[in-house]
């Protein structure tokens, strides 16, 4: 039996064990370090800006499976979307429950003043709450029952990325619009942002969809075994 038939077989795709395998991993590594006092002095926001930011890396990846799909023509790469989506409000939960609970202590006053001195919270606030209709209607019952109105509800990820991304440059230590400080990463992530965003324009689509035929052949070429040209030896005649 060859490999490609044997990988048919198994009950997860390639594809899936490595959404599942990545992000379990993560935070498995992630409470490990808790655990074993491995992170910075201040642990508890070393372990809540950690989970922001694998919330976010989760919601870009969730974000492309689109625009790759459309390029690569592989329709599994939507299914994972979901999958990838619910993962980035998971994390996101976490990363919330520490911030009230654990940074906090469900301290409401506290939590108030502390909005007040860095009022970047609350792009974090509006994309947790934007996160949770789309995570509740995200499987098939709720597709069916919502009908085009899915759709619409679930457009609001062109609002909710922008969000994330600009809570996470806000919170660090440094300027975006000035180009001062730590920005290296938020600013790459504003950039994958706003790149994901242009591929889901429609003329963009179209465009990428019309080399879809040709990169399909050219991976076909790539992949394929060459066989060596081996030129004819002369017959001597006797």
């Amino acid at each position: 039996m060859t490999l490609a038939a044997r990988i048919k077989q198994l009950p997860f795709t390639p594809l899936q064990l490595a959404v599942h395998l990545g992000t379990w991993s993560y935070l498995a590594l992630l409470a490990f370090d808790f655990v074993t006092h491995r992170l910075t002095a201040n642990p508890l926001q070393a372990l809540q800006q950690r989970l922001g930011l694998e919330a976010a890396t989760l919601l870009l990846l969730s974000l492309a499976c689109a625009p790759l799909s459309n390029l690569l023509g592989c329709r599994e790469l939507l299914k994972r979307s979901r999958t990838l989506g619910l993962y980035a409000f998971m994390v996101s939960v976490l990363h919330v429950l520490i911030f009230l609970d654990l940074d906090n202590g469900l301290a409401w006053s506290f939590f108030t003043q502390t909005i007040a001195q860095k009022p970047y919270i609350l792009f974090g606030i509006a994309t947790f709450l934007l996160l949770i209709p789309l995570a509740m209607t995200s499987f098939d019952i709720w597709k069916a029952r919502l009908g085009r109105n899915w759709k619409r509800l679930h457009q609001l990820i062109y609002i909710i990325a922008p969000l994330a991304v600009l809570h996470y440059a806000l919170s660090k230590k440094g300027d975006i619009f000035r180009l001062q400080g730590d920005i290296v990463r938020p600013f790459v992530y504003g950039l994958i942002v706003a790149a994901l965003l242009g591929l889901r324009l429609p003329p963009v689509r179209r465009f990428f969809a019309s080399w879809r035929p040709r990169i399909a052949v050219l991976f076909i070429r790539w992949t394929s075994p060459r066989t060596a040209k081996v030129d004819p030896q002369p017959t001597s005649r006797p």
